[in-house]
């Protein structure tokens, strides 16, 4: 007999359970740009034809509301969004409220106007300004928005499920990459977080892509919000799976998350990974790239570029995985093993097969100074009458790339060109990479320096 009664209740926890869940649900798509759409199944049933429901929505935006349900279709929709003490005062008009002068001082007053306000005291005078802070009965407050939608069902329907769009959720992705020797482990997380939206459990996409946007909803009244930042950590029984959706990526979080305004969610997006990567020093070009040559005779302290490229193989972990736009961080351990942040770089969205290419900051011990040392400028006729006169413009430069570490190093430096040009004189042979840029690979021995001359002739 216990065992029946223990099955019993056993049973009767999982169908309660079971009939909580699919009480409502929620799942949420986020966008980096701020817009979610909402998707809600709601436990009311509907019948076939006209419906009227009164449902409690946060962060709605009536005009985008619709029915994910193709027999339903939304037949209008009024929004009331939380209440301000001048809309519950329009509401009390007519009831005896309590206002509160001080501790342990209050004052009974019917509300009589809420604008411009009136009030009546027992005594029967009129005061025209609040004799206090209202105490408003509960029923007098929205304490979220309250939407009335009419919906009109072409047959009966067990559950109402509706969505929309609403504004001020965000996500960012941030990557860990530690460097060890020539291979870097790399983790990754996604921070989801609400300006407004609230939400106690939700399935959450986030969706990552270029989507554009043609419309600016109009701005709600909004309820103060506490401003105390805190910071929760979703707990991932599951890896982040990822699909592609038209022209975008979505990646399905695990679990169920709350949201709450202020509080942003951490999840990891993809187990730790490791992966090759290398790295480059480099002179970025002086030539303009649009415009003439000018003169220059000063010595110019140009930056040397750290970049590093985290190679992405196609059939492996690491390779095959999309990664949505956002923030690197480079982080490589000291003499004594803390890690420190080394560089900090931008990415874009990376679809998969792609290397990340990050350029982290300015090289410390590796510098560089530029000088122009030769300039000539001469008239050349034209290619056939009726032509202007063509200009051709050959300029000499001397680049001293310095190195301050104990080890040699490499440094590209590079040029980038337009229209009709070439190097018609260098030190070191120059690599064409494309057709609007060159390249110079310099070895620089440890605490010496390396220079490069070289000679640009460009025509226009």
């Amino acid at each position: 007999m216990n065992d029946i009664r223990h099955t019993t209740y056993v049973l009767s926890l999982l169908i309660i359970g079971a009939a909580a869940q699919l009480a409502s649900q929620t799942s949420l798509s986020i966008y980096r740009d701020g817009r979610v759409v909402v998707r809600r199944t709601l436990p009311q049933a509907l019948q076939q034809g006209r419906n009227t429901l009164t449902l409690r929505l946060d962060a709605l935006d009536p005009a985008t509301l619709f029915s994910t349900d193709t027999a339903v279709s939304v037949s209008s929709a009024t929004v009331r969004y939380p209440s301000t003490s001048t809309d519950a005062l329009a509401r009390a008009i007519g009831q005896t409220l309590s206002f509160v002068r001080s501790v342990g001082d209050t004052i009974r007053a019917t509300v009589v106007r809420a604008d411009p306000p009136q009030y009546k005291l027992p005594d029967g005078r009129l005061l025209l300004s609040p004799p206090g802070e209202p105490l408003f009965p509960a029923e007098l407050v929205r304490t979220m928005p309250e939407a009335q939608i009419i919906l009109d069902a072409s047959r009966a329907r067990q559950r109402t499920e509706i969505a929309y769009v609403a504004q001020g959720t965000m996500w960012e992705a941030l990557y860990q990459v530690i460097l060890t020797g020539g291979r870097a482990s790399i983790s990754g997380t996604a921070t989801v977080t609400s300006q407004a939206l609230r939400v106690d459990s939700a399935e959450v996409q986030l969706v990552a892509g270029a989507i554009r946007r043609s419309r600016v909803p109009p701005s709600a009244p909004q309820p103060m919000m506490d401003r105390m930042m805190a910071a929760q950590s979703a707990e991932a029984k599951m890896d982040v799976t990822e699909e592609a959706v038209g022209e975008t990526h979505v990646y399905q979080l695990p679990g169920r998350l709350a949201i709450e305004p202020n509080v942003p969610v951490t999840t990891a997006l993809f187990p730790r990974s490791s992966a090759p990567v290398t790295q480059e020093l480099i002179v970025p070009g002086v030539v303009p790239w649009r415009g003439w040559i000018g003169q220059n005779p000063e010595p110019d302290r140009v930056p040397v570029q750290v970049w590093y490229t985290v190679k992405r193989a196609a059939k492996t972990p690491f390779g095959d995985r999309p990664l949505p736009a956002g923030t690197v961080q480079l982080y490589q351990a000291d003499s004594s093993g803390r890690v420190q942040l080394i560089g900090e770089a931008a990415t874009d969205h990376t679809a998969p097969g792609r290397d990340l290419r990050l350029q982290s900051g300015d090289a410390f011990d590796v510098t560089a100074e530029r000088v122009q040392t030769d300039y000539n400028q001469e008239q050349l006729p034209a290619e056939r009458r009726g032509l202007p006169p063509r200009q051709r413009v050959t300029a000499a430069y001397r680049v001293t790339v310095s190195n301050a570490k104990t080890e040699a190093v490499t440094v590209d430096v590079r040029e980038a060109h337009f229209g009709s040009w070439k190097i018609v004189e260098s030190s070191i042979p120059a690599e064409k990479l494309s057709s609007t840029e060159s390249r110079f690979r310099l070895s620089v021995p440890a605490g010496g320096s390396a220079t490069l001359t070289y000679a640009v002739q460009i025509e226009s």
